[in-house]
């Protein structure tokens, strides 16, 4: 009976220490989900800025491609403009000039 009594002691000793470890080891684990959780927050907010940085650029560049655009044009339309002054000045200096004479009345 001594006997039983003895290893029913040494179980419920080791049950309190399993008991124990578990509670320890759950601890950890609550512990570990709460560093989780809040590196889950972090890395949601880094996403969400990086989002809005994406979005920023985007727009950036966007607005970059149509001063671009608008700049290549007015630049078009003025290379147009100097074009049509020059054929305009050589037209009108042409008109002015007298009437050519022959090279040979010239000697």
């Amino acid at each position: 009976m001594l006997k039983q009594l003895v290893e029913f002691a040494r179980q419920l000793l080791l049950l309190t220490q399993d008991m124990q470890q578990s509670k320890s080891d759950l601890k950890e684990v609550r512990q570990s989900l709460k560093d989780l959780r809040q590196e889950l927050k972090e890395v949601r907010q880094e996403l969400q800025e990086a989002r809005r940085e994406t979005q920023d650029l985007t727009t950036i560049v966007q607005r970059l491609a149509f001063e671009l655009r608008r700049v290549r044009e007015d630049e078009k339309h003025e290379r147009e403009k100097l074009a049509l002054r020059l054929e305009n000045q050589l037209l009108r200096a042409g008109r002015e000039l007298p009437p050519g004479a022959d090279e040979s009345e010239k000697s």
